[in-house]
């Protein structure tokens, strides 16, 4: 630097700032020149700004203003080029046409790619030829030869070089390592290894057994070397079967079914393998699949007795004689010794020995008579052994039906029960379901008819059935089946005598309901009613008496008391007039029950009625009743030692009627109440009127 106003008389001094200024770079203060100090690289800084002064050397006042400059780093080919990876790895498929584009490796160059040829680069390849070539300006790597085989060679190392100064000579240069791998293709099919395998196999083999294995080889890998194996031909694709492993490739010959060395001693198989993913570019190197022939050899083997059915059914009659032959049973020995073989039954599944079997024959009996109804069915099972190796058994189900035979009578499927009426007129059904046909045995009460349907009606052949007299019958009935031979049995059908209404409905069975509700005949009746009327007038009279009424009563032409005996002297219902008069209302309270308690001592313990001498219920003769209890009383050690009329003489307690004695009202002066008589009834209304209460005769009148 040099300033126009410097004379050369050093009073002028040069000052250098800026960037590099005093480091890099250094000025002269007298002369102005400036100098560089170290080596410069332009890679590392391609420019620097600086700014110089001319100051006084005495007082450092500026002389001129600053001047700015830029020192710029002129470029040299210092530099090589450089690859972004030191390596690569790349795949192409194997046969892959020349020019197939493998890989772009790219390098650069730190030097001024704007200066000269310091940055210009140009590839080429130093080794991997001549399978690869690579685009000099590109670095794109491609194949350089057709039909490159991934089986002859899988992989390849290619070494690729970038030199600067356009490739010429005194250019700098870098290298790079490619590694290349072949990826397979199914260019290849599977091939076995010899033409003919030998297997053998022995007959007592079980189905899915192995039997031997076969490879195809593939040379290709992956996907593209999966292999499929498959029969095709053969006298044994009905007994062999082969699957795939495909974890080792290989074929597995497996048993399908059961081998008989005696009928068939040896198997052809025509085995196919094939590759399961074909390319279509590589259909012309086909075909992809191979054939092998696989020969079996079946060995013999020491096989237990087999019997000649996988079961038997045999039939035998019920109450068969012991030693009845029921069936017989089969076994051979299917080895070419043919052993001889002997027959037993497992004891387990006849426990009670129902059977035996002949051991030479396999004829099997019975041991005793056997009964159907009890089991119909016997399962055994039978075992077959051989005589000279006694672990070679086999074992058969046998079944045995037990064959009916008529050997047990009909009977009543259930206790069956029926009832009748009192009332019940002749010919009356009454229905009735039996299990089987009946024949008949008359009974002199009830009649059977025969249905036809395995029913039968029971018909009432008399009417007037008393529960007085008899409220149970049992009617034996004969059931016969049209078995061979016939079978009969006698059964009994218990009929009890009921009550019931008009229409034939069921009331009641029991005794109390008899006692409660007993039927009266127009005698009976018309007695009761007699002996009521001549106590009424009784106490009429004796009523009249006590009162000792001053005024004349008034006795109207219609009500006069001669009449009241006229007006209940009717005949009343009948036996079905229940509403007429209860007996019932006369009886002692606590005798219904069958007690009879003593008033003049305590009984030490309860009586207990006989259930002979026990009242039947709706008694239709009062003679009959009177009788009983008679009978009762005389046989009864609690009872009252005086006459049984007494006990009708007893009030007891709770009387459904009230009293109708007036012996205890003779002992008052006061006068008696006869209200009572209007809830009589219409047929005590005349005696309710003339011995009501006076208000009520006055309203009356």
């Amino acid at each position: 630097l040099h300033s126009d106003i410097d004379s050369g008389d050093g009073n002028i001094k040069y000052i250098l700032s800026g960037e590099g200024a005093g480091i890099i770079f250094v000025i002269d203060d007298k002369s102005g020149n400036i100098h560089a100090t170290k080596t410069l690289d332009r890679e590392e800084r391609a420019q620097y700004t600086l700014t110089a002064q001319a100051v006084d050397r005495n007082t450092n006042r500026p002389l001129e203003p600053p001047s700015e400059f830029i020192v710029k780093v002129q470029d040299i080919n210092d530099n090589p080029p450089e690859f972004l990876h030191e390596n690569y790895h790349a795949n192409v498929p194997e046969r892959s046409n020349v020019g197939t584009s493998v890989i772009q490796v790219t390098a650069s160059d730190a030097d001024d790619p704007t200066y000269g040829n310091s940055a210009k680069l140009v590839y080429s390849i130093l080794e991997g030829q001549p399978y690869f070539s690579v685009e000099a300006q590109t670095g794109i790597i491609r194949t350089a030869l057709p039909n490159m085989d991934r089986e002859a060679k899988e992989e390849y190392h290619v070494v690729i070089q970038a030199k600067d100064m356009g490739g010429h000579m005194g250019g700098l240069s870098g290298t790079t390592k490619v590694t290349i791998t072949l990826t397979d293709v199914n260019d290849n099919p599977p091939k076995f290894p010899q033409s003919v395998y030998q297997m053998s196999v022995s007959e007592a083999a079980v189905p899915g057994e192995e039997v031997g294995r076969v490879k195809a080889k593939d040379p290709d890998i992956g996907e593209n070397g999966l292999v499929a194996y498959s029969i095709i031909d053969g006298d044994g694709m009905d007994m062999f079967e082969i699957t795939t492993d495909y974890e080792t490739q290989e074929g597995v010959v497996k048993l399908k079914k059961l081998l008989d060395f005696e009928t068939k001693k040896s198997y052809s198989l025509k085995v196919e393998a094939a590759n399961v993913h074909i390319d279509p570019k590589f259909i012309s190197n086909g075909p992809f699949k191979d054939t092998v022939t696989v020969k079996i050899s079946v060995e013999d083997a020491d096989e237990p007795p087999v019997f000649l059915k996988p079961s038997y059914i045999f039939e035998v009659q019920e109450n068969a004689a012991s030693g009845t032959v029921v069936g017989k049973v089969h076994a051979k020995d299917p080895d070419a010794a043919n052993s001889a073989i002997r027959y037993s039954i497992d004891r387990h599944t006849d426990l009670e020995r129902y059977f035996i079997i002949n051991a030479e024959d396999g004829n099997i009996k019975t041991t005793k008579a056997l009964d159907r109804e009890e089991i119909a069915w016997h399962n055994i099972s039978v075992f077959a052994v051989e005589v000279h190796k006694q672990h070679q058994e086999a074992k058969v189900p046998v079944a045995i039906k037990v064959v009916d035979v008529n050997d047990n009578a009909p009977k009543f499927a259930a206790a069956y029960e029926a009832f009748v009426c009192e009332n019940a007129r002749s010919n009356q059904v009454r229905p009735f379901i039996f299990s089987l046909p009946p024949e008949i045995i008359h009974n002199p009460n009830f009649t059977l008819r025969d249905n036809r349907d395995n029913t039968a009606s029971v018909l009432v052949r008399r009417e007037g059935f008393s529960r007085q007299k008899q409220d149970l019958y049992l009617l034996p009935i004969v059931i016969s089946d049209g078995g061979l031979p016939p079978m009969s049995s006698t059964n009994t059908l218990t009929i009890r005598v009921c009550g019931c209404d008009s229409n034939g409905s069921l009331l009641s069975c029991n005794a109390e309901a008899y006692i409660l509700n007993a039927g009266l005949s127009t005698g009976a009746l018309i007695a009761i009613l007699a002996c009521i009327v001549i106590l009424l007038v009784i106490v009429v009279l004796f009523v009249t008496l006590k009162r000792q009424k001053k005024e004349p009563l008034i006795v109207f032409e219609e009500e006069d008391v001669r009449e009241n005996i006229i007006t209940y002297d009717d005949e009343g219902g009948g036996e079905e007039d229940t509403e007429a008069f209860d007996i019932a209302t006369l009886q002692n309270p606590d005798g219904i029950n069958g007690f009879i308690p003593r008033k003049d001592i305590k009984p030490e313990y309860q009586y207990m009625p006989r259930p002979g001498l026990r009242p039947a219920p709706n008694s239709v003769d009062v003679d009959d009743f009177i009788n009983t209890r008679i009978q009762e009383a005389d046989n009864d050690p609690t009872a009252p030692p005086y006459d049984s009329i007494q006990i009708y003489g007893y009030e007891g307690r709770g009387s459904v009627a009230g009293s109708l004695s007036s012996l205890e009202s003779a002992t008052t002066d006061s006068d008696l109440d006869y209200d009572y008589l209007q809830n009589w009834g219409p047929r005590f209304k005349k005696l309710a009127d003339l011995y009501g209460s006076k208000d009520t005769f006055d309203d009356d009148s």
